[in-house]
Protein backbone atom coordinates (compact mmCIF):
# COMPACT_ATOMS: atom_id res chain seq x y z
CA UNK A 1 0.00 0.00 0.00
CA UNK A 2 1.41 3.92 -0.72
CA UNK A 3 1.19 6.13 2.28
CA UNK A 4 -2.07 8.12 0.25
CA UNK A 5 -3.58 4.62 0.41
CA UNK A 6 -2.82 4.20 4.06
CA UNK A 7 -4.10 7.79 5.16
CA UNK A 8 -7.64 7.38 3.16
CA UNK A 9 -8.27 3.84 4.95
CA UNK A 10 -7.44 5.19 7.74
CA UNK A 11 -9.64 7.84 7.61
CA UNK A 12 -12.45 5.51 6.40
CA UNK A 13 -12.28 2.73 8.65
CA UNK A 14 -12.11 5.57 11.79
CA UNK A 15 -15.32 6.80 9.76
CA UNK A 16 -17.20 3.60 10.07
CA UNK A 17 -15.73 2.56 13.15
CA UNK A 18 -13.45 -0.20 12.16
CA UNK A 19 -11.48 -0.48 15.12
CA UNK A 20 -9.15 -3.85 13.98
CA UNK A 21 -8.91 -2.32 10.66
CA UNK A 22 -8.05 1.08 11.86
CA UNK A 23 -5.31 -0.31 13.78
CA UNK A 24 -3.81 -2.73 10.88
CA UNK A 25 -3.58 0.64 9.14
CA UNK A 26 -1.55 2.28 11.94
CA UNK A 27 0.57 -0.50 11.84
CA UNK A 28 1.24 -0.67 8.32
CA UNK A 29 1.44 2.86 8.36
CA UNK A 30 4.56 2.48 11.03
CA UNK A 31 6.23 -0.14 9.06
CA UNK A 32 5.85 2.02 5.71
CA UNK A 33 8.20 5.00 7.84
CA UNK A 34 5.22 7.30 7.99
CA UNK A 35 5.37 9.51 11.50
CA UNK A 36 3.10 9.07 13.78
CA UNK A 37 2.31 12.67 13.72
CA UNK A 38 0.94 11.93 9.73
CA UNK A 39 -1.54 9.73 10.73
CA UNK A 40 -3.22 11.39 13.26
CA UNK A 41 -2.96 14.93 11.33
CA UNK A 42 -3.80 13.56 8.00
CA UNK A 43 -6.41 11.49 8.58
CA UNK A 44 -7.36 10.13 12.02
CA UNK A 45 -7.97 13.68 13.46
CA UNK A 46 -9.61 14.71 9.76
CA UNK A 47 -12.19 11.38 10.40
CA UNK A 48 -13.13 12.46 14.02
CA UNK A 49 -14.01 15.78 12.78
CA UNK A 50 -16.45 14.49 9.80
CA UNK A 51 -17.80 12.37 12.39
CA UNK A 52 -18.56 15.42 14.76
CA UNK A 53 -19.59 17.12 11.92
CA UNK A 54 -21.92 14.44 10.42
CA UNK A 55 -23.38 14.00 14.45
CA UNK A 56 -24.11 17.85 13.91
CA UNK A 57 -26.05 17.45 11.15
CA UNK A 58 -28.14 14.20 12.74
CA UNK A 59 -26.68 11.92 9.90
CA UNK A 60 -24.55 10.19 12.69
CA UNK A 61 -25.81 9.42 16.45
CA UNK A 62 -24.35 8.55 19.89
CA UNK A 63 -23.71 5.24 18.67
CA UNK A 64 -21.82 6.20 15.58
CA UNK A 65 -19.73 8.56 17.65
CA UNK A 66 -19.03 5.96 20.24
CA UNK A 67 -17.67 3.51 17.59
CA UNK A 68 -15.47 5.77 15.72
CA UNK A 69 -14.41 6.90 19.13
CA UNK A 70 -13.45 3.72 19.86
CA UNK A 71 -11.65 3.03 16.62
CA UNK A 72 -9.38 5.36 16.87
CA UNK A 73 -8.63 5.30 21.00
CA UNK A 74 -7.08 1.75 19.46
CA UNK A 75 -4.56 3.21 17.36
CA UNK A 76 -3.90 6.06 19.87
CA UNK A 77 -2.75 3.66 21.83
CA UNK A 78 -0.34 2.81 19.88
CA UNK A 79 0.73 6.58 18.59
CA UNK A 80 0.87 8.06 22.27
CA UNK A 81 4.37 6.73 23.30
CA UNK A 82 5.58 7.39 19.21
CA UNK A 83 4.12 10.85 19.44
CA UNK A 84 5.73 11.91 23.16
CA UNK A 85 8.83 10.49 21.46
CA UNK A 86 8.72 13.24 18.69
CA UNK A 87 7.85 15.69 20.95
CA UNK A 88 4.05 16.72 19.11
CA UNK A 89 2.98 19.58 20.51
CA UNK A 90 -0.08 19.38 22.15
CA UNK A 91 -2.71 22.46 22.14
CA UNK A 92 -3.30 22.39 25.80
CA UNK A 93 -3.68 20.13 28.71
CA UNK A 94 -7.96 18.77 30.35
CA UNK A 95 -8.04 17.25 33.46
CA UNK A 96 -11.83 15.68 33.22
CA UNK A 97 -13.30 13.71 35.90
CA UNK A 98 -17.01 12.41 36.40
CA UNK A 99 -18.11 14.41 40.06
CA UNK A 100 -18.32 12.83 43.29
CA UNK A 101 -21.80 10.96 43.61
CA UNK A 102 -21.98 10.02 40.18
CA UNK A 103 -20.22 7.12 38.53
CA UNK A 104 -21.82 7.82 34.83
CA UNK A 105 -18.31 7.70 32.47
CA UNK A 106 -19.48 6.87 28.72
CA UNK A 107 -20.19 10.16 27.93
CA UNK A 108 -17.06 11.23 29.53
CA UNK A 109 -14.93 8.93 28.27
CA UNK A 110 -16.33 9.86 24.24
CA UNK A 111 -15.22 13.27 24.75
CA UNK A 112 -11.74 12.44 26.04
CA UNK A 113 -11.32 10.45 23.05
CA UNK A 114 -12.49 13.22 20.48
CA UNK A 115 -10.43 15.37 22.89
CA UNK A 116 -7.57 14.12 22.29
CA UNK A 117 -8.26 13.38 18.89
CA UNK A 118 -8.08 17.42 18.29
CA UNK A 119 -4.78 17.70 20.37
CA UNK A 120 -5.11 17.95 23.71
CA UNK A 121 -3.49 15.89 26.28
CA UNK A 122 -5.69 14.81 28.54
CA UNK A 123 -6.34 13.36 32.27
CA UNK A 124 -8.97 11.63 33.12
CA UNK A 125 -9.62 11.10 36.73
CA UNK A 126 -12.71 8.82 36.28
CA UNK A 127 -15.51 8.98 38.31
CA UNK A 128 -16.95 9.84 41.46
CA UNK A 129 -13.98 12.08 42.25
CA UNK A 130 -14.06 14.49 45.06
CA UNK A 131 -13.81 18.71 45.15
CA UNK A 132 -10.49 17.73 46.97
CA UNK A 133 -9.03 15.27 44.18
CA UNK A 134 -9.93 18.09 41.78
CA UNK A 135 -8.03 20.55 43.77
CA UNK A 136 -4.78 18.15 44.03
CA UNK A 137 -4.89 17.21 40.67
CA UNK A 138 -5.08 21.05 38.93
CA UNK A 139 -2.61 21.85 41.46
CA UNK A 140 -0.20 19.02 40.37
CA UNK A 141 -1.00 19.23 36.63
CA UNK A 142 -1.36 23.15 36.10
CA UNK A 143 -4.25 22.16 32.77
CA UNK A 144 -5.18 24.84 30.68
CA UNK A 145 -8.99 23.41 31.22
CA UNK A 146 -10.98 20.82 33.93
CA UNK A 147 -14.00 19.19 33.05
CA UNK A 148 -16.72 18.22 35.20
CA UNK A 149 -18.94 15.84 33.94
CA UNK A 150 -22.50 14.72 35.84
CA UNK A 151 -24.97 12.27 34.66
CA UNK A 152 -27.57 12.44 37.51
CA UNK A 153 -29.44 15.72 38.36
CA UNK A 154 -28.24 14.86 41.94
CA UNK A 155 -24.85 15.23 41.70
CA UNK A 156 -25.25 18.35 39.47
CA UNK A 157 -24.84 20.36 42.68
CA UNK A 158 -21.00 18.90 42.92
CA UNK A 159 -20.12 21.37 39.86
CA UNK A 160 -20.87 24.43 42.31
CA UNK A 161 -18.96 22.75 45.22
CA UNK A 162 -15.93 22.11 43.17
CA UNK A 163 -15.94 25.62 41.87
CA UNK A 164 -16.65 26.74 45.43
CA UNK A 165 -13.21 24.31 46.20
CA UNK A 166 -10.85 25.97 43.48
CA UNK A 167 -11.79 29.63 44.59
CA UNK A 168 -10.81 28.19 48.22
CA UNK A 169 -7.49 26.66 46.98
CA UNK A 170 -6.37 30.27 44.99
CA UNK A 171 -7.31 28.35 41.50
CA UNK A 172 -9.70 29.52 40.15
CA UNK A 173 -8.33 32.44 37.97
CA UNK A 174 -5.50 29.88 36.85
CA UNK A 175 -7.98 27.31 35.05
CA UNK A 176 -10.66 27.27 32.23
CA UNK A 177 -13.63 25.34 34.01
CA UNK A 178 -16.28 23.33 31.94
CA UNK A 179 -19.37 21.39 32.44
CA UNK A 180 -21.43 19.12 31.19
CA UNK A 181 -23.68 15.95 30.94
CA UNK A 182 -27.11 14.66 30.07
CA UNK A 183 -28.94 17.01 32.06
CA UNK A 184 -27.04 20.05 32.38
CA UNK A 185 -27.84 23.34 30.65
CA UNK A 186 -25.97 26.35 29.18
CA UNK A 187 -28.31 28.18 31.95
CA UNK A 188 -27.38 25.88 34.69
CA UNK A 189 -23.49 26.33 33.49
CA UNK A 190 -24.25 30.10 34.07
CA UNK A 191 -25.14 30.05 37.35
CA UNK A 192 -22.44 27.69 39.25
CA UNK A 193 -19.97 30.12 37.39
CA UNK A 194 -18.52 28.04 34.97
CA UNK A 195 -16.90 29.48 32.16
CA UNK A 196 -18.18 26.79 29.48
CA UNK A 197 -20.76 24.40 28.75
CA UNK A 198 -21.24 22.02 25.70
CA UNK A 199 -23.91 19.16 24.67
CA UNK A 200 -21.90 16.97 23.62
CA UNK A 201 -18.73 15.46 22.50
CA UNK A 202 -18.31 17.13 19.41
CA UNK A 203 -19.24 20.39 20.74
CA UNK A 204 -16.96 20.13 23.52
CA UNK A 205 -14.01 20.23 21.12
CA UNK A 206 -14.83 23.58 19.67
CA UNK A 207 -16.08 25.21 22.77
CA UNK A 208 -12.92 24.19 24.75
CA UNK A 209 -10.66 25.78 21.74
CA UNK A 210 -12.41 28.48 21.90
CA UNK A 211 -12.21 29.07 25.46
CA UNK A 212 -8.34 28.32 25.27
CA UNK A 213 -7.92 31.15 22.41
CA UNK A 214 -9.60 33.33 23.91
CA UNK A 215 -7.46 32.90 27.16
CA UNK A 216 -4.12 33.24 25.18
CA UNK A 217 -5.33 36.11 23.33
CA UNK A 218 -3.14 39.10 23.74
CA UNK A 219 -4.99 41.74 25.61
CA UNK A 220 -5.43 45.14 23.77
CA UNK A 221 -3.18 47.69 24.47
Amino acid sequence: MTPEEILQGLYDQTLVGNAPGVLELTEAGLQLGMGPETLLFDALIPSLEEVGARFERGDFFVPEMLIAGRAMAGAMERLRPLLAETGAATIGTFLMGTVKGDVHDIGKNLVNIMLEGAGFHVIDLGVQVAPERFVAAIEQHKPDIVGFSAFLTTTMPMFKANINALQKAGLRDSVIVMVGGAPVTQEYADAVGADGYAADASATVKRAKQLLSERRAPIPA
